[in-house]
């Protein structure tokens, strides 16, 4: 199967965003999958675990920049390798 020491820790905090201050490019080098109240998310952009919450685009909305609209939803959050 894969080696999984080579795999970093998963971060507490995490974001799909490089411009974030908690953007780590080397966890995205894996797949990650996240699941919220136990059903997997394919959308999700930002994470926190700690706080219990992800950050999901709100349809096809964009800011001015052209980037996607989050919108945060609340719930049991679990980040791992898949």
């Amino acid at each position: 199967m894969t080696d999984t020491t080579s795999r970093p820790a998963l971060p507490d905090h995490l974001s799909a965003d490089p411009r974030s201050p908690h953007h780590v490019a080397a966890v995205f080098e894996h797949d990650i999958g996240i699941r919220l109240n136990d059903q997997e998310r394919v959308d999700v952009e930002e994470y926190c675990i700690s706080e219990g919450w992800v950050k999901v685009p709100a349809g096809k909305t964009r800011d001015r920049k052209g980037h996607p609209l989050l919108m945060k939803v609340k719930g049991k959050v679990e980040a791992y390798y898949k």
